[in-house]
């Protein structure tokens, strides 16, 4: 179970307890119904029923659907930032070349983000009209790429990208390309395996290409860099 709900270190009483365990249920009922109907397909009714209860029951814990996908977007943006710090930790010292540093990274991603589609399309996709999550919900989303971004400047203190490079344009072009292997993916054929896949098994090469054109041709002063 992915939990966004942070139960703090300070005890809590049964009632407060339960509320938050509560919590946790509507919002893994609600994934289940996303990633069987698709994001736009939850209905508070939908929740209810699966759960056993009355829909205006809801209303106790969130007030509206639209609260319900914040609380979905933030569960799924804590998640993925964890699991990108836990797969990305090494990179400042990291011994291999830029492309097995990458394909380590662009693997994680990619397969953190077919194996819950539900997150990944509320997260990337915009499949909820009029839906924004709020800032509290964002700012996971954003120390993602705060997070990214200084592992792309380690890369290139480091010589393993070309000192000319802007660092945004290095990570806009490679969120393109993960992004883009992550959603081919899943419109074309959601239930095949990362492994094999038949856009996610085109990662290597694709990682290769990213970094024919970003490397080094040769040593040489890499201490200068343009931001």
């Amino acid at each position: 179970m992915l939990s966004a709900v942070t139960i703090d270190a300070m005890p809590l009483d049964r009632r407060q307890r339960r509320r938050l365990e509560t919590i946790e249920e509507v919002l893994d009922v609600a994934v289940e119904i996303m990633t069987e109907q698709g994001v736009a397909g939850l209905s508070i009714g939908e929740v209810a029923r699966r759960m056993g209860i009355r829909p205006p029951s809801l209303y106790v814990y969130f007030a509206s659907k639209e609260a319900m996908y914040d609380a979905v977007f933030l569960r799924g943006a804590r998640a993925i930032l964890a699991h990108m710090r836990e797969h990305t930790a090494g990179v400042a010292t990291d011994p291999r070349p830029l492309h097995d540093v990458l394909l380590d990274a662009g693997q994680a991603m990619v397969t953190w983000s077919v194996h819950h589609p539900a997150y990944t399309q509320l997260l990337f996709w915009r499949p909820v009209p009029g839906f924004t999550p709020s800032e509290q919900s964002y700012a996971p989303a954003v120390e993602l790429v705060e997070h990214s971004r200084a592992n792309f400047v380690t890369l290139q203190d480091r010589g393993l990208i070309r000192a000319d490079v802007d660092v945004d344009d290095a990570l806009r072009d490679w969120t393109i390309l993960i992004a883009g292997v992550v959603s081919q993916q899943l419109s074309n054929a959601p239930h095949e395996s990362v492994d094999d896949g038949a856009f996610t098994s085109r990662l290597p090469n694709l990682v290769a290409m990213y970094c024919d054109h970003y490397s080094p041709p040769a040593k040489g002063n890499r201490n200068a860099r343009k931001r």
